[in-house]
Order: structure tokens, then C-alpha cells, then sequence
């Protein structure tokens, strides 16, 4: 998802290195971290959970997508990013080795990964061609339709810059795809 500020590489260094000099397996450090910081079990979304308006199905995108079902009018709100509420050192750890992100940055601090308690919306996936837009209003994460939608039709989201590596591979197929999900700060990359 996007991002205001990339977390600090520099936290949990201590773990990190007992981790890399292969000192106790990961199941073993899990077993002495207090219950807030082990992993927790991700659920997928059930249809009673998803926002009024979309559903989640297969994407031709990537994965699971956000679709619309029922119309959206240029600049009417879409939904709310739902999750649970993040600092950035915990959004650091938590996609340390993930491939798959829904950590949204509200500030340079605080975050929503709404792979926790999420509504449908952590499925918005990024297009170089979008037809929705986000804005942070009072540390509220809205999507506006920034074009009308149709009903079927999948909300996508230019995601511009996100914590992706920027050279994570974009698959939206627009025309005008630019190559990567983040939008590189020298120029944009020809497929």
C-alpha cells in the first residue's frame, strides 16, 4: 500500500543479529516474545466484513482485487481503509520477508495494516491507469472515485509511491504502464 515516510532499517538490530548469526530458530525467539509481539494469523476477508459497495473476488491484476457494486460518480467517496492502527516500527516489522503488504501510512508515525480487521479495501490494487484516488482526512484513510465506476468494474489505485521496492514489477497492463508500482525518482522505466 502507500506510504508517508519509509520505516527506520536500523530497529530490532539485536534480533536481526541473532537471527542472522543462527542462534535460537524463529520458533523458539517466538516462544520468548511476549504475546503482542508474535505473528499473528491472517484471515481472509468474509463476505459479511467487506464495506457496503464492493466485494472482493479474483483480479486480472494481481491476487485478490477490490470490485464496485454499484455505481461510483466522479468524486463520491468509495469506502474507508479499515485495520488496525500501527507505528511505523511495527509496520517495519511486520513486512519484513512479506511479499504481499497492506500497510497504509496515515504520517510520517502512524499506520492501518488492514490485513488486521480489514474491510475489502486492503484488496484496492495499484494501476498506472486508476479510477480512484485516496485522501488522509483527520487520520482517516478515504478512496474517492476519480472517474464514474461501474458496478463490476475494479476499483484500482495509482499507488505512486508505496513500501514495495521500487522496482517491484507493475502488473496493471495499462498502455501507459510506466513498468514499476512506485514511481521512480529518475524517470520512468520502459517495459
Amino acid at each position: 500500500m502507500l506510504k508517508a515516510e519509509k520505516p527506520g532499517d536500523g530497529e530490532d538490530r539485536q534480533r536481526d543479529a541473532h537471527r542472522h548469526a543462527g542462534h535460537a530458530p524463529l520458533a523458539a525467539a517466538q516462544k520468548q516474545r511476549p504475546d503482542s509481539m508474535k505473528p499473528k494469523k491472517i484471515e481472509r476477508v468474509s463476505p459479511a466484513s467487506v464495506a457496503p459497495g464492493i466485494r472482493v473476488g479474483k483480479s486480472g491484476i494481481d491476487g485478490q482485487g477490490c470490485f464496485a457494486t454499484v455505481p461510483y460518480r466522479r468524486g463520491r467517496k468509495i469506502v474507508e481503509l479499515t485495520g488496525e492502527l500501527i507505528s511505523r516500527g511495527e509496520a517495519a516489522r511486520r513486512m519484513r520477508g512479506r511479499r504481499r503488504l497492506h500497510i497504509c501510512a496515515i504520517n510520517s508515525y502512524w499506520g492501518i495494516d488492514s490485513s488486521v480487521g480489514g474491510n475489502g479495501s486492503q484488496f484496492i490494487n495499484h494501476s498506472c491507469r486508476p479510477n480512484s484516488f485516496v485522501r488522509i482526512m483527520h487520520s482517516h484513510i478515504i478512496f474517492f472515485a476519480l472517474r464514474d465506476i461501474e458496478p463490476g468494474e475494479e476499483i484500482t489505485l495509482d499507488y505512486v509511491e508505496s513500501y514495495h521496492d521500487d522496482d517491484y514489477r507493475c502488473r496493471c497492463k495499462a498502455e501507459d504502464c510506466r513498468g514499476t508500482i512506485n514511481v521512480k525518482a529518475k524517470g520512468r522505466r520502459q517495459r
